[in-house]
C-alpha cells in the first residue's frame, strides 16, 4: 500500500526490483492506445506512473479498464 511523506515531497512504495519500500515519483500521464492517426484522438488514456526514487525502476498502470 502506498503511503504519502510529506517530508519528502513523494509516495513510498513497494519496488519490484528493490524488494523494500522506497521512496516513489508518481504521476499521471495521458497516453494515446490507438496508432492509427484518425483514431487517436479518441483513444486517450490516464496512466499511474511510479519511478522508483533509488534505482530508477517504472512502472505503469492504466487506471480505468473501460
Amino acid at each position: 500500500m502506498a503511503t504519502t511523506d510529506d517530508s519528502l515531497n513523494g509516495m513510498t512504495e513497494r519496488c519490484e526490483d528493490c524488494g523494500i519500500d522506497t521512496l516513489h515519483e508518481v504521476s499521471v500521464q495521458i497516453r494515446t492506445e490507438s496508432h492509427r492517426a484518425e483514431n487517436a484522438h479518441f483513444s486517450r488514456e490516464p496512466y499511474r506512473v511510479a519511478e522508483c526514487q533509488r534505482c530508477g525502476h517504472r512502472k505503469s498502470q492504466r487506471m480505468n479498464n473501460a
